[in-house]
């Protein structure tokens, strides 16, 4: 999982100016009068972006929105929803054919950026039907976490932010409606309580070390009133809507559809089905097979078992993902797999509170433009403190030695932060920078799983000579990688039949369970999150686009084919749409139009 915080917003004359510069040096020398009416609508749109969103536009490093924060009252929202709705409109009025080819493909990353957040609003209602909204709007870890100025500075942020939550609280109140989904309710709950803990430990120790005492007063009168608020909408949600919630979440085949169009994919959701149930038996299948070398007389899912067993202590878990991690990168460069510019490491760290309601574990980067604090998160749930041990021990399993080098594939090496690296290198336009496809995003990192033990991670130099261990040893790393896989698989069979087909929260834990072989916790967790988070079937749909892609292109580039080449140029474009970037890297697109 990536914490996508560039999530595209932007205001102020400045940032107008470097959009316009930026887009100028695109393009052609020949700019045409309609370039020129693009790059203002384009510039326009940009700038108007982060206003209603000051919070995301501080985490991609653009800090003339910090401090503030939008009341999202209904006036807001309206309001809001009518601008993407005109620049909608606008965009449509372009003719492509007249643009240069840059501008073409912003063109259409806009596009796909808007009908992304229209989704959001019309189908899913995220203003007026999802609590989630309002549990963790206040998150202010941008200013805790990454040094960008002084920190008396950015405590005076976080207070003029944080004194504004009766407010807050109060627009969402007014806005949710009566009835809400139950597990939309039952995971703002525990968000509402894991950002007030994040406001009660980690904020407030960070923020002691500010030397101004009157600050710290300001600071920790607005921090307690933001507890007292947090505390406050969970405790309504618990009277006011939790029993009256019903199992309403699905937004349906034609709200599925889309979904997908907004990526531009043109498969319909029993299409996808279809391909993620045949993916689903064949990696059933690899599963078998990695269980057999392992251990050839017993089940897979009793080898499986077993081997999930061997995992760390719950104090030895990031200790562990540290020393890792860094023969994870090297295997990268010895064997020439993929470009990773520079040096900077990533910082293995705890999950932090107010985002463990939905994060196993996750990569959480700078944002593009930000020039100071660079720091970059590798961030892993850990066991909590007033777990009981048979919970604990459950949660481990899943954190077993072999799961998590796959994971740490999936978010560092070469996943989501390498990614980031390379956007950060490359000469992609401030719309490519910003806007991230999850597709796109969650694929590469879902296909970098495969793909590293494809070209032998867990097994010697010389695998040919491998020993009867180093043989078993590298099935086991197949085996958790196999299960990733079918983790992966599992989520896009539940995400259509969930909002398809009528899934229960209690038939998706089964499927996971009797799928994927998780316990009963966790998949639990990954049920829930298919209720609001139906764009989770991406990982494996985005990992099958990138490997016919790579199949596509190499056929394309013949002889001059290597797969650090297609690595390169895969991610030198930004994080645009799937089906955009095959138009992209494929010269003639048109003899090479599936995607899977």
């Amino acid at each position: 999982m990536h914490i996508w915080n560039w999530a595209g917003r932007a205001a102020g004359r400045g940032l107008l100016a470097v959009w316009l510069t930026a887009a100028m040096t695109t393009g052609r020398a020949e700019d045409t009068s309609e370039d020129q009416r693009f790059d203002t609508v384009s510039g326009e749109f940009m700038n108007s972006h982060y206003t209603f969103r000051p919070l995301a536009g501080v985490a991609l490093g653009w800090h003339q929105y910090d401090g503030r924060l939008v009341i999202p009252d209904r006036a807001a929202n309206a309001k809001e929803h009518a601008r993407l709705q005109r620049y909608q409109q606008l965009l449509a009025g372009f003719t492509p054919g007249r643009l240069t080819l840059a501008r073409r493909h912003d063109l259409r990353i806009l596009q796909s950026a808007i009908a992304n957040e229209l989704f959001a609003v019309e189908v899913q209602q995220r203003d007026n039907h999802n609590p989630m909204t309002y549990a963790g709007g206040l998150d202010v870890t941008v200013y805790v976490k990454r040094d960008f100025k002084p920190l008396a500075e950015r405590v005076a942020d976080m207070t003029a932010i944080l004194r504004q939550a009766p407010a807050f609280f109060a627009a969402a109140r007014a806005n949710l409606d009566p009835i809400l989904p139950s597990p939309f309710v039952e995971t703002a709950r525990e968000e509402a309580k894991g950002a007030a803990d994040f406001l009660e430990n980690d904020v407030a120790k960070a923020a002691a070390m500010a030397g101004d005492a009157a600050l710290r007063a300001k600071f920790d009168a607005a921090r307690k009133a933001a507890i007292q608020e947090l505390r406050g909408f969970d405790g309504w949600l618990k009277t006011e809507r939790a029993p009256k919630a019903d199992a309403a979440y699905a937004i349906g085949r034609a709200g599925y559809e889309r979904l997908l169009r907004a990526e531009m994919i043109t498969l319909s959701p029993e299409q996808i089905l279809e391909a993620g149930l045949r993916e689903l038996r064949a990696e059933q299948e690899r599963f078998t097979a990695a269980a057999k070398i392992i251990d050839p007389a017993k089940p897979a899912r009793e080898v499986f078992k077993e081997l999930q067993k061997d995992h760390p202590t719950a104090a030895g878990l990031l200790p562990d993902a540290r020393k890792d991690l860094e023969g994870i990168r090297q295997f990268l460069l010895d064997r020439h797999i993929v470009t990773v510019p520079g040096e900077v490491r990533a910082k293995v760290e705890e999950t932090p509170p107010a985002l463990r309601a939905q994060s196993f574990a996750s990569m959480d980067t700078p944002g593009p433009f930000e020039k100071k604090a660079t720091e970059a998160y590798y961030y892993i749930t850990p066991v909590e403190p007033d777990w009981t041990p048979e919970h604990a021990d459950e949660w481990l399993t899943a954190f077993n030695y072999y799961t998590l080098d796959v994971v740490s594939i999936h978010e560092a090496y070469p996943g989501h932060y390498v990614q980031f690296l390379a956007l950060n290198a490359s000469g992609a336009s401030v719309p490519a920078k910003v806007f991230g496809s999850y597709p796109f995003v969650e694929g590469w990192a879902h296909y970098s799983e495969k793909m590293l033990l494809d070209e032998g991670f867990g097994l010697p130099a010389n695998a040919a000579a491998a020993t009867p261990a180093e043989r078993v040893r590298a099935a086991k790393f197949r085996l958790a990688q196999s299960d990733e896989a079918l983790l992966r698989v599992c989520r896009l069979c539940c995400s259509v039949k969930l909002h398809c087909q009528g899934m229960t929260v209690d038939e998706a834990t089964k499927f996971f369970q009797d799928n994927c072989y998780y316990e009963e916790k966790p998949a639990r967790s990954e049920a829930m999150r298919g209720t609001f988070d139906p764009g989770y079937l991406y990982y494996t749909l985005g990992k099958l686009m990138i490997l016919k892609l790579r199949d596509d292109w190499r056929a394309q580039e013949g002889p001059r084919y290597t797969l650090q080449r297609f690595h390169d140029e895969f991610l030198r474009h930004g994080a645009p749409p799937i089906p955009l970037l095959r138009e992209i890297m494929l010269r003639d697109s048109k003899l090479w139009p599936a995607v899977l």
